[in-house]
């Protein structure tokens, strides 16, 4: 499996220009003057923002390479991605589709999914109890103590949508302490209220949407690196133009991914509400330095050390979804008698 956390390329400036030089990618900025250029040695995929053109010639090289080239709106909304010829072995993609015919070990590791998503969710909620005081520290306990009283229902849970009442319920429970988790925010931030997208109605909810996506993209990733089919899930199930299977394993790794660092960079108030625009009818998203200042601290994060209790050691957050894609493929050809999420010791 790869050792090394390569960098993604973000490009969100708007009538940007990448262009294929020999082996490097010069990026033209309008208005910019200068000579921009990296080696694609060094970059491991590209993130395009809005209006951003790439040329053929680069567009051609990323598939050669398998060097995944991603589309989003400018508000960060996935779009399209690209990752050139379908590899891995045949034989693990139909070990996927034959347990996903299997009603109870698709069951089975939809029940690990969530678990590790609720224990994450808990995490998240316990760490910021330590640090809060009165109302909001009672709340936050709360709130963990629910969560830990959904993790038995599950080995009960008769089905798949029992599994996911389980789950909506937490995600509920979770959501309805984000105030509290949000106390260190700038005061001038609008309130959140409850999480709500398309379109997000206030700057959490954009930070949130936001951060998702840049998770989404990196877990994608992994299971292509793995060989496994990215729209064939088992919570998730299939869902026209959905990579279920990507949705799926997000799950584990939203709470301490996505959630953890949006909510360090409102509480820090490295984003304040200038870095925040409202648009007619509504909607939040961030603005182009807000975006610059996430693609920097996602970057950084990616390279923080997590325990992976499983392999014994500390992994690179950049490379922890590569390991449980890893983990879930060995499951399907019956090396592992289950799925194991990922949860911190």
């Amino acid at each position: 499996m790869p050792t090394e956390i390569l960098n993604t390329l973000y490009v969100q400036t708007q009538g940007a220009s990448l262009h294929l030089d020999q082996d490097t990618v010069r990026i033209v900025l309008p208005d910019t003057p200068g000579r921009r250029t990296l080696p694609l040695r060094r970059i491991e995929g590209i993130v395009v923002y809005g209006h951003v053109n790439l040329s053929t010639e680069l567009i051609t090289r990323c598939a050669d390479d398998r060097r995944p080239i991603t589309w989003m709106t400018r508000g960060g909304r996935f779009s399209a991605r690209l990752h050139g010829p379908a590899h891995g072995n045949v034989l693990l993609r139909h070990a996927q589709h034959v347990t996903h015919e299997r009603l109870d070990q698709r069951t089975d590791i939809a029940r690990a999914m969530v678990a590790g998503k609720i224990r994450n969710s808990r995490r998240v909620l316990l760490r910021s109890a330590r640090d809060a005081t009165g109302t909001e520290q009672t709340a936050l306990r709360a709130a963990a103590e629910d969560l830990a009283d959904a993790l038995p229902q599950l080995p009960d849970a008769p089905g798949l949508n029992e599994v996911m009442g389980i789950e909506g319920n937490a995600a509920r429970t979770y959501f309805a302490a984000m105030p509290a988790l949000l106390r260190g925010a700038d005061k001038d931030i609008p309130p959140f209220t409850g999480r709500n997208r398309r379109p997000p109605t206030d700057p959490a909810n954009a930070l949130f949407s936001f951060t998702y996506g840049l998770l989404r993209n990196l877990v994608h990733g992994a299971t292509e690196q793995v060989g496994l089919d990215p729209y064939l899930g088992f919570l998730h199930g299939i869902r026209p133009g959905k990579p279920a299977l990507v949705l799926d394993l997000m799950e584990e790794f939203r709470p301490l991914f996505a959630d953890r660092l949006a909510l360090t960079l409102l509480n820090r108030r490295t984003l304040r509400v200038k870095h925040f625009e409202a648009l007619p009818g509504g909607a939040w998203q961030l603005t182009e330095d807000g975006r610059r200042i996430v693609f920097e601290a996602w970057q950084d994060f990616r390279r923080q050390e997590w325990e992976h209790p499983i392999a014994g050691r500390t992994v690179a957050a950049g490379l922890l979804p590569v390991m449980q894609a890893r983990i879930l493929a060995r499951h399907l050809r019956g090396e592992l008698p289950g799925y194991l999420p990922w949860t911190p010791a």
